[in-house]
């Protein structure tokens, strides 16, 4: 299942950020916790993204690099406001560090696809379990955000 020393760190990387980024969403906002929890959450994603890099199961650069890059561009979206504290900071880090978590269960579906399927079910196994994934992160997301951000 995992063939090099970088798969066996992208390995842990990614199950450590799955087990941070799901604590992190479910727990209260912006407390010492939440934040300590966040930095973590953001350290696995740099190293998971890092060694995602690394990794050439398809000859060179693939889909899944092109996600990587889609993943490190929703992480530094939502970690660039929290150090500029600019207008509308809280919005745009808790749109885009869900979707992060979101893309990283819906990158779970791809990674399990791969190791465990072939041929013709893997594209279709592998796209309903993201959507899937990503319309269940979705409603979270959009029913969090109205208590968050309706105005009263």
């Amino acid at each position: 299942m995992i063939h090099s020393t970088i798969g066996l760190i992208h390995t842990v990387f990614a199950v450590l950020a799955m087990i941070f980024g799901g604590i992190v969403l479910l727990k209260i906002k912006g407390d010492k916790t939440h934040k300590v929890l966040g930095y973590i959450y953001v350290v696995c994603m740099l190293g998971l993204n890092g060694t995602a890099f690394a990794i050439y199961n398809f000859g060179g650069f693939s889909l899944f690099h092109g996600f990587a890059l889609v993943s490190l561009a929703a992480l530094m979206g939502g970690m660039i406001p929290i150090l500029k504290k600019s207008k509308g900071w809280y919005k745009a880090h808790f749109f885009s560090m869900n979707w992060s978590v979101v893309g990283l269960y819906c990158a779970f579906w791809a990674e399990t696809g791969t190791r465990l399927l072939q041929g013709q079910h893997f594209w279709w196994v592998v796209a309903l379990a993201s959507f899937g994934t990503a319309m269940v992160g979705m409603v979270l997301i959009n029913r969090k955000a109205k208590v968050l951000f309706s105005k009263a």
